[in-house]
Order: structure tokens, then sequence, then C-alpha cells
């Protein structure tokens, strides 16, 4: 029997594509400052949904005692060997302790000394017990006036007319529905892209990784489609994680002080660089070198050290507190080896992301950019991704109250007098798009030929990815040739994307999230082909082009026009100098 999708038709004031981090705090400034309707549509379930559905146990973008916004900004712009936009790390930064209060008055359990202030973790981070981090947010959300949290909704694609966005279609993850949903404002804060690269782990175990597998880079794929200029995609972000487990290493290093050695127990983080890409960076070489394995230097530390190691990654990768059990031995009795994980797309610790202003506006009107997908702002972890959504959110209202038209949407019997400045979007157009999306969904779970399934093309293109676009089975290198040949093979496995079969909307999800990965793939080569330097080593590890050059101290940046993606480069925003978008 053929399968039909049924039709259902929302309409809100705000609508917010992600009910993560930074979804959930751009909903709690909205209903603060303003009674806009406010529509969240999130994928998953808002309580656990997102890069916090696990828990943190350390707010790592703070400022603390004795500490400056601007010192922030010094130390994300050194990470990221000055290509970020500093005007928005200092809006970010003047914003994180603000957010930090919030969090704690919402319920968040911080540890604090005898004196009542925060226990810091280095220079930027606090302790945390933040294993309901993800759930305090959403309760919040959850008991607002005026807000509806639309959960197993996919948002699939924008709809966007002359450069302006009136809402996004979205699919039901368990029932034939598909969404149109009208706003007047759109915020995505969906999550940055994983799983374009072969991951460190294999079959069964492939979705043990650092960052979330339900991250497609479905936020990008959606503006690079419909126009929007995105930015530094070409700065991936590669973690250093325990071996195996993809446990995060900072609770090690920055908690018991732990260096990385080689086997044969020599210091070479002070060899290489301690910027998070030459730590990744330095490992690799004394590997392809014969010193590894590598590790994080555990052994001798004390019996307290080991019990807090143990409890904190109960709070967050409990794979690795099972590890040193299942070996019956404690981290003091044995060093952490080290390993990379494959490279993502994440705009919450590199750059990539949206081109936006100060307001976290894109460069399609009444669009914003919150969290992993706004770029040009590495190192905003939890509390950045949380200013930005209030940036975000007050820009929303505040352009809602200041415009003297409203968005309309009208059949197309209506006189509409364009003096009055209304944007129309007839519905003759509307019914068009609706019945391309639903031919086009239809299509998909009726098609009887499919020649290959989702999952097969997401190894496929993996592979393609791991192998000539520098990934793990590469050493993250690449030259210009690869590039090129990873190009093409991308685009033959996009017109394969383009003929398979959905059995359900489970699995109508997993091809439409297959296409979101694919379409981040060619901007991540055609950005890594376009910066013809070795700006980060292992980042972006170009063979062709092996140092770095001062001619490079520009963003690439991108656009797809005519069907093609171009590149764009523009210059630095430094310090005191802010950049605004001018439509």
């Amino acid at each position: 029997m053929r399968k039909e999708i049924q039709i259902r038709q929302l309409q809100t004031d705000i609508l917010i594509i992600g009910g993560g981090t930074a979804g959930c705090y751009a909903a709690l400034t909205i209903r603060e400052h303003s009674k806009a309707s406010i529509l969240i549509a999130e994928k998953a379930n808002i309580k656990r949904s997102g890069c916090l559905a696990a828990g943190v146990n350390a707010i790592n973008a703070y400022i603390v005692k004795g500490r400056t916004p601007e010192d922030y900004v010094d130390y994300a712009k050194k990470d990221a060997d000055s290509i970020v936009r500093e005007d928005l790390l200092l809006t970010m930064s003047q914003g994180l302790n603000r957010v930090t209060k919030k969090l704690e008055e919402l319920g968040l359990v911080m540890l604090k000394d005898d004196a009542g202030e925060y226990v810091a973790r280095g220079n930027r981070n606090i302790k945390i017990n933040g294993e309901n981090i993800k759930p305090i947010l959403a309760e919040a959300v959850n008991n607002l006036e005026g807000v509806s949290v639309l959960n197993k909704v996919n948002v699939i694609d924008y709809i966007v007319k002359d450069n302006r966005i009136y809402g996004a279609f979205a699919i039901s993850v368990e029932d034939e529905i598909l969404y149109e949903i009208k706003a007047k404002k759109v915020i995505c804060a969906t999550g940055g892209a994983a799983g374009l690269y072969r991951p460190n782990n294999p079959g069964f175990s492939r979705h043990k990784m650092w960052y979330p597998p339900f991250n497609t880079g479905a936020g990008y794929a959606m503006g690079i489609r419909t126009g929007a200029e995105m930015t530094t995609f070409e700065m991936r972000f590669i973690a250093l994680r325990c071996k195996d487990t993809i446990a995060p290493t900072g609770t090690i290093a920055q908690g018991v002080g732990a260096k990385q050695i080689n086997s044969k127990g020599e210091v070479y983080e002070t060899k290489y660089g301690i910027t998070t890409s030459e730590r990744v960076y330095g490992t690799v070489k004394e590997n392809q070198e014969g010193r590894g394995p590598c590790y994080l230097r555990t052994e001798g530390i004390t019996p307290l050290q080991d019990e807090e190691l143990k409890k904190a990654y109960l709070n967050m990768a409990p794979s690795q507190t099972l590890k040193w059990m299942e070996a019956g031995k404690n981290p003091s009795e044995q060093n952490v080896e080290l390993e990379g994980t494959e490279p993502y797309i994440v705009g919450g610790h590199t750059a990539s992301g949206y081109w936006v202003d100060t307001n976290r506006r894109t460069t399609i009107e009444g669009l914003y950019a919150a969290g992993d997908v706004a770029g040009g702002c590495p190192q905003k972890y939890v509390t950045g991704a949380l200013v930005e959504g209030e940036i975000a959110g007050k820009a929303a209202v505040e352009e809602l109250m200041e415009e003297k038209y409203s968005v309309h949407w009208f059949d197309n019997n209506t006189k509409v007098d364009y003096e009055d400045n209304y944007v129309v979007l007839h519905k003759l157009e509307e019914e068009i798009l609706i019945k391309a999306k639903k031919d086009e969904i239809e299509t998909i779970l009726n098609n009887n030929n499919p020649v290959f399934t989702a999952e097969e093309l997401e190894e496929a293109m993996q592979k393609v990815m791991d192998t000539y676009a520098g990934g793990i089975g590469n050493n993250y290198q690449f030259n210009e040739k690869q590039l090129a040949i990873a190009e093409d093979k991308i685009n033959q496995i996009t017109e394969l994307s383009k003929n398979l079969r959905a059995e359900n909307m489970h699995e109508l999800m997993f091809v439409y999230e297959l296409q979101e990965r694919l379409t981040v793939c060619k901007s991540v080569i055609a950005h890594l082909r376009a910066r013809k330097e070795t700006r980060w080593h292992s980042f972006a590890e170009n063979l062709d082009y092996p140092d770095k050059s001062d001619a490079w101290l520009k963003y690439v940046n991108s656009k797809l026009i005519d069907g093609r993606l171009e590149i764009i480069y523009r210059d630095l925003v430094g310090r005191g100098e802010t950049y605004e978008h001018r439509h």
C-alpha cells in the first residue's frame, strides 16, 4: 500500500530549531523580554537532548577572579591562531558569568569553597555537579507560558524566499506527518556535524565518539542550501581523548595536572605546544616517529585523586571509570592512553558555522544562529552557547518590536497594499512548496527499487572523507589532489542518496541526516582547499602548503550561488572593531 504523508500547519512568532543548550536559553530569554509565541522543534526529547544529554562536570568558559572577558578573548584567539571574530568573542565572554549565575538559580549544583566562592579548575573553569544540567534547563522551558515544544520532530528545510526566512519544514520521527511551521523569526540552535569521517571505533561501537552522533550538521546544511554565508569550515575540530572510551582528557590534565608523555616517559606537550590542535598534532607525530603509544601520566597520583577522577567520569563518561574497574587498576597505577578522534565541524570549539553579526543574525533576513552552529566564536562551550542563545533571543524580540511591517501569508485573491511594507508569500507559492516537499518524502517512503541503504552510503562517505580529506587513517593530512578526488566521490554518493528507501519515519530521518552530512562534506572540502596554508596542525594539515603565512590572516567564507559553492575571503575583525550585516 502506498504511504501518504499528512500535512500539519503551525504558526508562531519565533521558531527555535533545536532544544539543546542555546535553544533552551533563547526561549527563556524571549519569554523574559516579550510575550511572543515560541515553538521549539526538537528531534529527540528536550529533557535529554543535545551535547548536555549526559551532563558535564565543569563549566569550561567562566571568568574567574582576577581575569577579564578580554583575557578570555585573548585565550580563544591564541588557541585558534587569530582566525576568530573578536567582536563575537567579546560579546560572548561578557555574558559568561551572568548565565552561570542563572544556571545556579535554576538549580544547578555549583561546587564552592569555604568562603562561598566557586571552585576554580584552571584559569577559565569552575567545578559543578552537572549530571542534571539538561533536565534543569528543559524543566525551566517547559514551565514557561506560551512555549510549545515539539519533541521527536525533525526540521529538514527552511522556507526562504528572496533571502528572507518564513519558517521551516519538519517531519515527525514517529508518525507520517509533514509540518509546515510559519514563523516571523527563526533561531537555528542545532548542533555541529559528527559522522562525516570514519570514527575511531568500527561496527557496533561506531557511535562511541566525542561529539553526539545525532548531531548531523542539519542547521549548517539548511543554511548552505538556502544561500547563507558560512565561515571557517576548514578549522575542523579533533578532540584528544582517552583511547577506546573516547572520554574527555581535560578532567585528567587539569584535575590532577597530568602531562602528555610518550612511551619513553618523555613529556612531549612542551615540544609541540599546548593549543588544542598542537596537543593532537604532537600525539600524532610521536606515534608516527615510533615513540608511541602516548599517555596522560596519572601514575603516582594520590588515592584521593583516584577517587575524584573515577567519580568525575561517572558523571559524564562512565565507560572510563568502568575501564579502570575492569582492569582492576586505579588511575594511579596505570597511565591513560591517548588518541585523536575523527574530525568534526563544530562552532562551539572552533570557528566553523554561520557568518553572523554581533546580534547573531545570519545573512538570511529573519534567521539567527546560536551555539554550535554560529561561526567565528570558538571555545564557547556550555555557557557561551547559553550567552549566544540569549543574544539571539533578545535580537529577535527587538526586531519584532521595531519592524513596521508584519509577515503575512495571503491567498492570491487578497489585495495587498505594498506601500504598507507587508512581506508576502502568496498562498500559491506556499502550496507549491508544500507539494514539492510532500512528493519528495513520499518518493522516499514508496521507493521500491533502492540500490543502497542510507547506512551503506554513510559508510562510503566516511571512507572517502577519511582517505582523501584528512581523516584518522591519513593522520589528518591531505593534499589538493586528494581533495579533488574527495569532492568527486562525495558528489557521486550525493547522487546515489537520491534513490533511497525508508520503511518508516525514523528511517526517513536517517536519509535526511545522510544528505545533511553530504552537504556539509562538500563545504568542508571546499574550505580545506581554499586555505592554502597549514595554520592549524592536524585540524587542517595541508601537505601542499605545510607552512603558515600572514597572507592567510583572513576568513575563508562560502556561499551557494546559482548551484555553485563560491569562496569569499573577508578581512579579520580585530579588537575594538565590529561587523554588522547590511542586507
